[in-house]
Order: structure tokens, then sequence, then C-alpha cells
């Protein structure tokens, strides 16, 4: 948007540029393309997609479902090694991956958070960290498990954010173990008017949360039309899939809910201790599940999702953001976009370190580099520290203004006559300078404009009592949390509907796996 100086000076009217940056519930603006990197040629893409298809066709996958085992079979998959295993042939993988939609859309409960993956702009969205069992309390620093008081708050901070897309509901204590999704799911779809992603934790608890969800979206019909949840199915790496995440693909496509087909290997561990075996093992799961939803849930958009790690064979640990990781997921993104066009998912932030610290900044940063230049659509992780298990809405905030920082970044700067201002260069005289150009003043306003980060001399520092961007985000936080309103975002009538839903799994589910059998 242009708007035009009066001239009270003498001087020529001038026309500034208001800055509106892109966000994630905006587009850039038109006449930028995005910069791309990886590691891949393109016949190195093709390569490790035959390889793919290699495993898939000639070695195959185990399915412990045994009614989605069986439509595999009769669609034209070819029973494998052992009894639970099936091969998937090069025809079949072609067709479904050909079929199955690539483009998605992850609906708010207001139009305003809508999101359409890919974007028109080939840019990205963020999500918020998920699975963490921990909590850093924004107030004080101090840890404690993941309770429900925390969804509250991750919810609270996650609506301030421009650049988070969506949220994911981390995994609590504090209530039954065995329906802790419910529970966490449905007191954060009544937080937020943003895209919620569910992750099942047993294969009983999949129609409550889809209920949940359909409660929240004003009922199924309302779901189907503008899906504001979309599901997380995982393969048991190395090439297996439980009852569980088998069943949810059949709940995702009877309830019309996007899935985000995961893959998690761990290379030395699940994976071969190969950066390009990784890929290849995290590919393979990924087109294997896509290839199951083309069979169980036509027409149901997945959402490639490799969430990449490496163990440190000197302590065992899983590691996401240490070099190998990295590479990997670069690989992987670059493989499942270029080699069969799936709108991609992997971790844009997170660290390896418990702390919001020094190393967790240079990790994630580097992280956000790395996958958002491959071409990720959606770049998990926003607040979570030691490799996933940890939840921070400080380093939430702080990885908010990273990821504004890489979308301006991948934006490629304009060679436009126009943006290289070349007549005035030109014609600039000796000792001259450009700070009252016509040019300098109409766009000036298009620079990133940081919100927590500092860009202090050292005498406004000192005054500030030596204030960072680490203080600057923890008071963003804790306003977010002061400020959000206390009843959530949903009627009375549908928070009761979903208390009684959770009140039932408690009793049922906690039967079920005593020996009882219950129906929702």
């Amino acid at each position: 948007m242009e708007h035009t100086q009066p001239d009270r000076t003498g001087k020529r009217s001038r026309v500034t540029r208001a800055s509106h940056p892109a966000t994630a519930f905006r587009q850039e603006p038109p006449g930028f393309a995005r910069a791309v990197f990886g590691f891949l040629s393109d016949a190195e893409v093709e390569g490790l997609k035959a390889r793919v298809e290699n495993i898939l066709a000639d070695y195959g996958v185990a399915i412990l479902h045994p009614q989605a085992h069986e439509r595999l079979l009769a669609a034209g998959a070819q029973p494998g090694r052992d009894a639970n295993r099936i091969r998937l042939p090069r025809g079949l993988i072609r067709e479904a991956m050909a079929a199955t939609p690539k483009a998605v859309r992850l609906g708010g409960r207001e139009a305003r958070f809508d999101i359409d993956l890919p974007r028109a702009d080939k840019g990205f969205i963020l999500r918020t960290g998920t699975g963490a069992h921990g909590y850093v309390n924004p107030r004080d620093a101090s840890y404690r498990n993941m309770d429900i008081a925390a969804v509250n708050e991750i919810a609270a901070v996650a609506n301030t954010l421009e650049e988070v897309g969506f949220i994911a509901h981390p995994f609590v204590h504090g209530v039954p173990e065995k329906t802790a999704d419910i529970h966490s799911f449905g007191r954060l779809v009544s937080r937020t008017a943003k895209h919620v992603w569910m992750q099942p934790y047993q294969w009983e608890n999949v129609d409550y949360l889809m209920k949940i969800a359909a409660i929240a979206a004003g009922g199924e019909a309302a779901l189907r039309a503008n899906p504001i949840t979309s599901c997380i199915t995982c393969s048991f790496t190395p090439l297996e899939f439980k009852f569980m995440d088998t069943q949810v693909i059949l709940k995702a496509g009877e309830y019309g809910v996007p899935l985000h087909a995961c893959s998690l290997p761990s290379a030395g561990g699940t994976a071969p201790l190969s950066v390009a075996s990784m890929a290849i093992m995290a590919a393979a799961e990924i087109v294997g599940m896509t290839v199951m939803a083309h069979i169980l849930a036509p027409g149901t958009p997945v959402i490639a999702t490799p969430l990449m790690f490496t163990l440190d064979m000197r302590t065992g640990s899983a590691l996401q953001s240490c070099v190998e990781s990295l590479q990997a997921a670069s690989f992987s993104v670059q493989l499942l976009k270029r080699g069969w066009g799936l709108v991609a998912h992997t971790y844009g932030s997170g660290s390896d370190t418990p702390d919001v610290d020094v190393q967790g900044m240079a990790e994630r940063a580097l992280l956000a580099q790395v996958v958002a230049l491959a071409g990720a659509d959606i770049l998990g992780g926003i607040g979570q520290l030691e490799c996933a298990t940890v939840f921070s809405p400080v380093q939430a905030v702080l990885d908010n203004e990273i990821g504004a920082m890489m979308r301006r970044f991948i934006r490629k700067p304009s060679l436009e006559a126009e943006a290289l201002n070349w007549d005035e260069m030109m014609q600039i005289r000796t000792g001259g300078h450009f700070l009252d150009s016509a040019h300098t003043i109409a766009t000036c306003r298009d620079q990133l404009s940081p919100r927590v980060f500092r860009r202090q001399g050292r005498d406004d520092y000192e005054r500030s009592g030596r204030r960072t961007a680490f203080d600057e985000a923890r008071e963003a936080a804790l306003t977010a949390i002061a400020t959000a309103p206390e009843a959530g975002v949903l009627s009375e009538e549908q928070n009761r509907e979903i208390a009684a839903l959770a009140a039932h799994a408690d009793v049922h589910i906690v039967a079920a796996y005593a020996g009882a059998v219950s129906v929702i």
C-alpha cells in the first residue's frame, strides 16, 4: 500500500510504502521469487525415488491392522516374506501418488486463520512443538511436568504469534494416562481459533478425538467442510505400521481430516547410520502411508512429515539438531516435494539443549534455514527444547522472531530497475548520500522490524539494565497469558459436550484396557 506525503517544505511529494510483512496468514507481495538450496540434484532425487519404490515393491511394509491388510491385498498389494508384510507394486505406488491431493486446507475456527498449502508465495508456516512432557514456566524458568494449566498458556502465547499457523497439543500429566491426549486436545481446541494438530495416543481414543473436533467445528459436516484439525499417523520404524496409526487413516477419511504421514527414523538405531539411507527410510514409510490412505481413505490430503533424528553413539541420545539430522531433513524435504509433489512438514526449530540458551538459538536458526531453503511448507518445533521433550513459551516467542526473519531471508530480493534505483545511483554526487532519496523514503518501511530481538547501542543497553531479547520474549509471553480470555473461544454448551466426552473416555477406555468392551 502506498501513501503520498503532502509537501509542506517546498520539496517534492514523496511516496511511502506501508509495511505489511508476510506472516503465516498473509502472503508475500507479488513479484518476489523464493530462494532455494538443497543437497540433491534432480538426477539424485530420481535415484533416491527409485530406491524408495524398490523397498516398497520388493521388500514391503508390515501392517498390523487386519482389515487394512486385507483391503490392501484386494487392491493389488502382494504378500511379503512374513505374515504381516505386504509388498506394494510400483504401479500401485504411482497410481496412489498421482491421485493423492497435492494441496491441503488447514482450517481455523475463524476464517482469518485458514491456511492453504502450498502457499501461493511458496513460503511456509510455523507450528508449535508437540509431545513435550515437560514445561518451563515463563515466570521464573522453573521446570515441571506438562499439565492442563500449561496447555492454556501454550494456547495463549501461540495465539499471539503471527508466524505460527497451527498449534499442537502436548502430553499432559494430572489426568488418566491413557486419555491424556483427549484431555489435552479438548482443552487446546477450547482455547484457540487457530488450526489444531491432533495426536492420538491409543487407538480407542481416535473416535473421541474426532468427535471433540466435530463439536468444536460446529458439527461433523462443518468439520468436513473446513477441517479445523489435522491428524498425525506414524510409522513404527523400520517399515511397520501399528494398528492405532492405521486406524487413524481410516478415521481421517471418515471425518474428512487431513493426515500428517510421519516417519521418525533414528540413524544408527531404527535406520542406517547414513544421511541418505535415513532419507530413503523416511520417504519409504511416508509413501507407504500415502498408498494406504489412497486405498483406505481415498481423496484424503496427506502431508509428508519426516522428523529426522540421529543417535549420538557416545550416549545413545536421539538428536534432532546435529549436522546429520539437518542434512537428512533437507534430503527428505527435497525428495518428497520434488519426487512426488507432496506438501512437506518437518522440524524447522528445536534444539538438543535443555534450556533457552545460546546453543539452542544457534541450532534452531541453522535448522530453520536448512529446511526453509529446501522448500518445506511447515516448520515445526516452535518452543521445543531437549529434543522435543520440553516446551518453553519464552522460546516460542523467540522462535517466532526467527521464523519472521527466515521468511524474509528466503524472499529473493528484486532485481527490477525500480528496486535498483539505478538512475539515481548513476548520478550520485561526490560525498552524497541516499537518505533523502525518494526511493529510500518509499521503501524504508519494508525493512523487517524485530518484535523482540534488540538493536541497541551500548548506552541504551546499559540504561535498560542490560535487557536482552530473552527479557523481551518473556514479557511478551506473560502479557499473552495474562490477557487471554479466561473462558476460551467455545460456547458453554460446546465446553460441556467436550467435558462429557472426556469423562466418558476416562471411564470406558480404562475399562477397555482392563478387558471390558465399550463404544461411544
